[in-house]
């Protein structure tokens, strides 16, 4: 009986790993015209989007419509802390760009583009 309780308790155990995004959760991004973000990156479906939970300045937190609206959305994950195939907005020039994230422990690298011209920026998880 013991075995088969302790199979169980393994089996749901590696089913929520399993189940659990390493993604999601908050990350800060790196300064962009003077400002930066806390964004919160959550599953929408079976895919991870990110919204603007704060906005910041030099002189700390900032008031701005941009709080709340979604910056990442449609990212797919690939395996191995690897995104693709997601859309990232970028609020300083409101330009749309084709993106993809790739996860390492508590960096996040995420890169997009327009055409042949592409940004990047390595973002840190808050929590």
């Amino acid at each position: 009986m013991k075995t088969i309780i302790a199979t169980a308790a393994l089996t749901l155990g590696l089913a929520g790993g399993a189940l659990a995004d390493p993604v999601l959760g908050t990350w800060k991004t790196q300064v962009d015209d003077g400002n930066y973000a806390h964004i919160k990156m959550a599953k929408c479906g079976d895919k991870v989007c990110g919204t603007i939970a704060k906005a910041f300045d030099a002189s700390g937190p900032i008031q701005t419509a941009n709080v709340g609206r979604k910056l990442v959305w449609a990212m797919v994950p690939k395996g191995d802390g690897y995104y693709a195939s997601g859309k990232i907005w970028q609020p300083s020039t409101d330009k749309v760009y084709k993106s993809k994230m790739s996860l390492s422990g508590n960096s996040l690298k995420v890169s997009g583009c327009v055409g042949p011209i592409c940004k990047k920026q390595t973002w840190t998880r808050v929590n």
